[in-house]
C-alpha cells in the first residue's frame, strides 16, 4: 500500500467538494420540491445517506420521505410517491438500476451519481452529477458526504458551519485509544442515525473492525451490555440525558463532539484509515469488496 492512499486523498478533499455541492443544491434543480411524497433508495453507504436525507426532509416539514435499501424498496402505486431519488456513486449498481427500470414511466426519478457516463443516466428522468466527488478508492468517503451536503443545501440548510467543522476534523487530534480499540458502537438519532450506520460500515470495510450501530435511545435496551474497557461508544448529534455517564461507568470510552455530525463522520473516516494502516491493510481495496455490486441476471430453469 502506498503511503498516501486514495482514501486519504479523497477524504481530505471533502470541504472543497461540500462547497461545490452546496452551490448546486441551493440552485433550482430537479430534486423533489416541498410537499412531494418521496422514496429515496441506495445500497450500502448510499442507503445510509438516504436514511439521513429522509429524516432531515421530514424534520424540515417538506413531506413524507421514506428511505429504502434498493433491494427492499416498496414502490407500489398505493404508496402514492411523487418522486424517487436514487443515490449511487458508480451509476452501475444492479439493485439501483432495477428500481429505476421498474418505476420508469410511472414515478418520476432523479439520480444523484458520481459518474455521469453510466447506465443509471438513461434509466433516470433527471440526474444530478457530482463527478468532482467521484472516487478511486472502493471505500466511499467524499461522494457520500458530498451527496448528503447537496441534499442538506437543497432543503435550505446553511452548510457553511459543516464545511468549517470538516476542515477542523481533518486536523483534529486522534486518540490512540480509538486506533487500538477492540470494538466500536456508533449511535445517532434522527438524521444522525444514518451517519452512525455509515461510520460502522466504514470501520468494517477499511479496517476489518468489529463495529455496530444503533439509535441512541435504543442503546440502553441491550446493546450497552457490550460496552467495556478497550471499547468505544461514539455518539453523533444530541446526547440522551445520562447516556454518557452510563457508558463511562462500564469502562468504555465515550466519544461525543460538538462539531457538525457530518463533519464528525470525517474524523471517523480518518480513524478507520489509521486502523487499517496499523493492521497492514489496504483501505482502498477491502477484502471481498468491489467499487460496484453487479449481479448476474437470473438464468431460466
Amino acid at each position: 500500500m502506498s503511503e498516501t492512499s486514495y482514501m486519504e486523498q479523497e477524504l481530505g478533499s471533502q470541504p472543497e467538494t461540500w462547497r461545490a455541492a452546496a452551490r448546486i443544491g441551493a440552485a433550482a434543480g430537479p430534486l423533489p420540491k416541498a410537499g412531494d411524497r418521496v422514496a429515496v433508495v441506495g445500497c450500502g453507504t448510499s442507503w445510509f445517506m438516504a436514511q439521513s436525507y429522509a429524516a432531515l426532509r421530514e424534520a424540515a416539514g417538506q413531506g413524507v420521505t421514506d428511505p429504502f435499501a434498493a433491494s427492499e424498496a416498496f414502490l407500489g402505486s398505493d404508496r402514492g410517491y411523487d418522486a424517487v431519488v436514487a443515490i449511487t456513486r458508480s451509476g452501475t449498481t444492479t439493485e439501483v438500476l432495477r428500481v429505476l427500470d421498474a418505476v420508469k414511466g410511472r414515478i418520476p426519478t432523479v439520480t444523484i451519481l458520481g459518474d455521469p457516463e453510466t447506465p443509471a443516466v438513461a434509466l433516470s428522468d433527471e440526474t444530478v452529477a457530482l463527478p468532482f466527488a467521484d472516487e478511486k478508492s472502493v471505500v466511499q468517503t467524499r461522494f457520500a458526504t458530498t451527496a448528503l451536503t447537496l441534499l442538506r443545501s437543497h432543503l435550505g440548510e446553511d452548510v457553511s458551519r459543516a464545511v468549517a467543522d470538516a476542515e477542523e476534523a481533518l486536523t483534529a487530534p486522534m486518540d490512540k485509544e480509538w486506533v487500538d480499540a477492540e470494538q466500536f458502537s456508533f449511535l445517532g438519532s434522527g438524521w444522525t442515525f444514518g451517519l452512525a450506520n455509515e461510520a460502522a460500515l466504514k470501520m468494517r470495510e477499511a479496517s476489518q473492525s468489529w463495529t455496530e450501530s444503533y439509535p441512541a435511545m435504543e442503546y440502553r435496551h441491550g446493546p450497552i451490555a457490550i460496552a467495556a474497557p478497550g471499547r468505544v461508544t461514539w455518539l453523533f448529534g444530541q446526547a440522551p440525558d445520562g447516556l454518557g455517564a452510563e457508558v463511562v461507568r462500564t469502562g468504555a470510552c465515550f466519544v461525543h463532539h460538538a462539531r457538525d455530525p457530518l463533519a464528525d463522520l470525517v474524523l471517523v473516516q480518518r480513524v478507520a484509515l489509521e486502523r487499517a494502516r496499523a493492521r497492514g491493510l489496504d483501505p482502498d481495496n477491502p477484502r471481498n469488496l468491489t467499487r460496484s455490486v453487479l449481479l448476474k441476471a437470473p438464468t431460466a430453469s
